[in-house]
């Protein structure tokens, strides 16, 4: 079975350090293509609400990225 991503999966963001994070997808742009966002961990980025999050647009699956970090992938890949 074909997985597929849709607005409100769950995926795993790894930022541009390499630190993964567990992320929601918000647009699909094709089957490899999303924006996502993500809860930041960083102890220095809280606002009244709790956690800040952050938002990424154009996002390869990891499989198409050449770069160690900046790419999503499936929970168990």
């Amino acid at each position: 079975m074909e997985k597929v991503i849709e607005v409100g999966g769950h995926v795993v963001y790894t930022d541009e350090h390499s630190k993964p994070h567990n992320a929601l997808i918000t647009h699909v742009w094709g089957t490899n293509c999303c924006n996502l966002l993500f809860v930041v961990d960083a102890e220095d980025k809280n606002d009244p609400y709790g956690r800040q999050i952050e938002r990424r647009s154009s996002c390869c699956h990891g499989s198409i990225q050449q770069a160690p970090g900046n790419f999503w992938r499936f929970p168990n890949e």
